[in-house]
């Protein structure tokens, strides 16, 4: 048990940490290039992992229309949305946005599968959560204020793909059984192949001119905050069920923010009362997925 929180623990760091990777690679490459670079180095302990438990099978080529378009929403999209987003905001604030995409993936579940019923814990959930995205976001400062509304969309854009592809996946993958490792390695290996295909590798070679910023695209956003973190959280769903495993999302934007504040960024009043907000949204959302879940049954 001790082993398994400490993976809770390492999951949160691993996810958390990710912005500020991000931002110093930004400096050096453009974020289509981080995005690339993620995947790459991401995918390498996948493939490895998938390998040696041996969870890749001939027979699952005949999901690979949907594997493509979870390779394409899930990972190519949704990494290159918040690389922009982190590149335009502080990296602090990135992960406090990231973090709201339990709000987003609820939205998504609700409008489009409409298994569960909205409670009132749920919708105010819903409500609290769009709360501290306005508030993180101050869009009452105008274009010139200190936050760029653009890096803001990024990441909003960000959290609603991953939440419609939770809606995909359990529509069009789930009844089928696929083992988790095996779903992750097909999505990373393929948005691979689409993020050769499409992205202008033109500089990537400045990233090599700061080994920080290297090391922390390569080991940290890659091998880590993707790789190892699909393989902690499967571990997780495993060891202590999707409720349980999903709290990660409670450490993510207080790591972030963290980090950020570390880091030399400014974290004042209206960040740590969004962070609040996130994360009670996060906690009320779970709350009401239980108890609607327990009248159902």
């Amino acid at each position: 048990m001790r082993l398994t929180y400490l993976a809770f623990a390492l999951l949160g760091l691993f996810w958390g940490s990710n912005f500020i990777y991000m931002k110093w690679a930004a400096e050096f490459i453009t974020p289509a290039l981080i995005t690339l670079l993620r995947v790459f180095f991401g995918f390498l302990p996948l493939a490895f992992a998938a390998w040696r438990k041996r969870v890749i099978h001939r027979e699952q080529l005949r999901h690979l229309p949907h594997f493509l378009v979870m390779a394409v929403l899930a990972t190519a999209f949704y990494y290159l949305a918040i690389a922009e987003g982190t590149a335009r905001l502080p990296s602090g604030v990135a992960g406090v946005l990231g973090g709201s995409i339990s709000l987003f993936t609820t939205i998504a579940t609700l409008l489009f599968l409409r298994t569960e019923r909205p409670n009132a814990l749920m919708l105010s959930g819903v409500l609290v959560g769009f709360a501290g995205i306005v508030l993180i976001a101050r869009p009452w400062e105008g274009a010139h204020g200190e936050i760029d509304i653009t890096g803001v969309f990024w990441m909003l854009a960000a959290t609603t793909t991953l939440g419609l592809s939770y809606v995909y996946v359990r529509r069009f993958l789930s009844p089928h059984n696929l083992p988790p490792l095996a779903l992750a390695t097909w999505q990373t290996g393929l948005a691979l192949l689409v993020l050769l295909a499409v992205t202008d590798r033109t500089g990537m070679g400045d990233i090599l001119l700061n080994r920080h910023a290297f090391a922390g695209v390569a080991v940290g956003l890659g091998v880590l905050g993707t790789g190892m973190a699909f393989l902690i959280y499967y571990h997780l769903l495993q060891e202590l069920g999707a409720v349980a495993a999903s709290g990660a999302t409670y450490v993510t934007p207080n790591i972030a923010l963290l980090i950020g504040w570390a880091a030399g960024e400014t974290i004042g009043l209206l960040e740590i009362s969004a962070i609040v907000l996130v994360v009670a949204s996060i906690a009320l959302l779970q709350i009401g997925r239980q108890r609607g879940s327990k009248q159902a049954g």
